[in-house]
């Protein structure tokens, strides 16, 4: 057999400066990797992620990035250029706004959809084009939601957006298979973090009891899906979308009882 080349332990990862993305950041650079972030707002979360992955031996380089603006991809080529290159692409960055959809204006929406979908997609095809130049393969993980599957009341724009974040992994799969590119998804439930008015701390103490584990998930928990992911361990996965939600998307058969008894029905 032939043993396909190893992309280089050089990763980008969006929204870096908090939750997912810092846990996310500092794994890579447990395993190895030099990593770019970028961040939005929050740059005090950004140079304290840069401090995890620097204690970890390895190099970070630090962005602003508005996934939201069309110039997005340019950021994340300056990043690339700053690493030398790339072999992972985790996009993470991404915002949630909760509005019904007969109240949400066309305002709401579009910046919904160029900060979870638009804005992905243009980091993918930059760092796709360089993974394709380098020859050596390499990892594009998306961080969607179990809302790539399944709706919430309240959510449309954030569900369809990540929906379509879903179909672009599998397009880009196809796509880009034949370079060694893999690309995969992560679609976390419920996690503890400051999108979700949490603290990481959060996960093993509060009380989710519609959830077959029976509480929320930690970020370290979906960190080590994309781990996995960016790996050699997933050579053989592509085009597919790795639910990690304590088993929250099995429930359909119980949404008509929020009792607590739901196991004993």
């Amino acid at each position: 057999m032939n043993t396909p080349p190893a992309h280089p332990r050089l990763a980008v990862v969006t929204g870096g400066d908090s939750g997912i993305g810092k846990a996310v950041a500092a794994l890579l650079a447990t395993e190895g990797f030099d990593v770019g972030i970028t961040y939005h707002s929050d740059e005090e979360g950004a140079e304290d992620t840069r401090r995890l992955v620097t204690e970890r031996g390895q190099r970070c380089v630090v962005a602003q990035q508005d996934t939201a603006d069309p110039g997005t991809a340019g950021t994340t080529a300056r990043l690339v250029e700053d690493l030398g290159g790339i072999g992972v692409l985790v996009n993470n960055a991404g915002t949630d706004e909760r509005v019904p959809a007969l109240d949400l204006d066309r305002e709401t929406w579009d910046r919904m959809i160029a900060t979870d979908l638009t804005g992905s997609f243009l980091n993918a095809q930059a760092a796709a084009r360089v993974m394709v130049q380098q020859g050596r393969g390499g990892r594009i993980v998306n961080v969607t939601s179990v809302h790539e599957h399944v709706p919430r009341y309240g959510a449309s724009a954030y569900s369809v957006a990540k929906a379509g974040l879903g179909m672009l992994t599998k397009s880009l799969a196809l796509e880009l298979a034949g370079h060694g590119i893999l690309v995969n998804s992560v679609a976390p439930g419920e996690v503890t973090t400051p999108i979700n008015d949490a603290d990481p701390s959060d996960a093993f103490s509060t009380d989710r009891p519609g959830n077959p584990v029976g509480r929320p998930g930690h970020v370290e928990e979906i960190a080590a899906a994309v781990g996995f992911l960016a790996s050699p361990r997933s050579s053989y996965l592509t085009g597919s979308s790795l639910v990690v939600d304590g088993g929250l998307t099995l429930m359909a058969a119980h949404g008509h009882d929020r009792a607590t008894d739901w196991r004993r029905a």
